[in-house]
């Protein structure tokens, strides 16, 4: 009897692995356009706090942007409709490289090693650079990272991206205030509740645009050059292979400039 009993359960432990296995496969070892197209869905992770790349406009949850616009085009391309994850700048790593959230990130994310290091990214689609706002009537202050590297100067940036880790590295001196809203800060800079807000050279010209307080008087001289890509976490070389093709694509036909004009961005292709 007792040796029967283990019999069973040993038969049971075996076809609960079997059955672990298949549907560990059938999640993580089918490629992912393959399923993106069955599950009829591509899910997109961004911050939506990034005008005018990525934004979440608080009254109705409906999203807009460059960004957004782009990840509909690749939505586009695969047949599927699209959903968008709310993802975090200090959290998008992590966010990204959980294979349960979303497929890729989008919006102001900038190509680097660090992150080439542990996940992939699409080739650029967007320009950009580190450069700053300020009040109008300060624009005159403000010339070089040394004019902005002193005590008296309140620089403000949103936590866990690539704006405070500038700040953290390029401006050790000056009264750094991270503000954990980023869409917000350039209000607040207007405000008089910071001098300067470290942020690029895309974002920039939406809200001088948009706020006749602000001036951004360092945007054709950025402290750094870069590009904006598209982040996903590794092993999804066919989805990384089709959006640099459709990213190409647009390139070549023209809508990728077309969007650049619509947002009011400088084309660099």
């Amino acid at each position: 009897m007792k040796r029967f009993l283990l019999t069973i359960l040993s038969i049971l432990v075996i076809g609960v692995s079997l059955i672990s296995c298949g549907t560990s496969k059938k999640v993580y070892g089918t490629p992912a356009i393959d399923r993106i197209q069955e599950r009829g869905t591509l899910l997109v992770g961004t911050t939506g706090d990034y005008r005018p790349l990525s934004y979440r406009e608080p009254e109705t949850g409906e999203y807009w942007g460059f960004g957004i616009d782009v990840a509909g085009e690749i939505a586009d391309k695969l047949g599927v409709s699209i959903s968008y994850v709310p993802t975090s700048w200090p959290t998008l790593s992590a966010d990204v490289q959980n294979p349960d959230l979303f497929d890729f990130a989008i919006g102001g994310i900038t190509i680097t090693d660090t992150r080439l290091e542990t996940m992939d990214m699409s080739e650029g689609y967007l320009c950009n650079g580190k450069t700053i706002l300020c009040r109008k009537e300060d624009a005159g202050k403000y010339k070089s990272l040394e004019d902005l590297n002193k005590a008296e100067v309140r620089v403000m940036v949103n936590p866990g991206g690539l704006n405070e880790k500038f700040a953290r590295e390029n401006l050790p001196s000056c009264t750094l205030v991270v503000f954990g809203k980023n869409e917000e800060i350039p209000s607040r800079v207007a405000e008089g509740e910071a001098d300067v807000m470290i942020t690029e050279i895309t974002e920039a010209p939406w809200y001088v645009r948009n706020d006749s307080r602000l001036a951004a008087p360092l945007l054709d001289s950025p402290f750094t050059r870069g590009q904006i890509g598209i982040l996903m976490r590794k092993g999804q070389d066919d989805l990384l292979k089709k959006v640099n093709s459709i990213i190409k694509e647009m390139k070549s036909d023209g809508k990728l400039k077309d969007l650049h004009d619509k947002y009011g961005l400088v084309y660099g292709y």
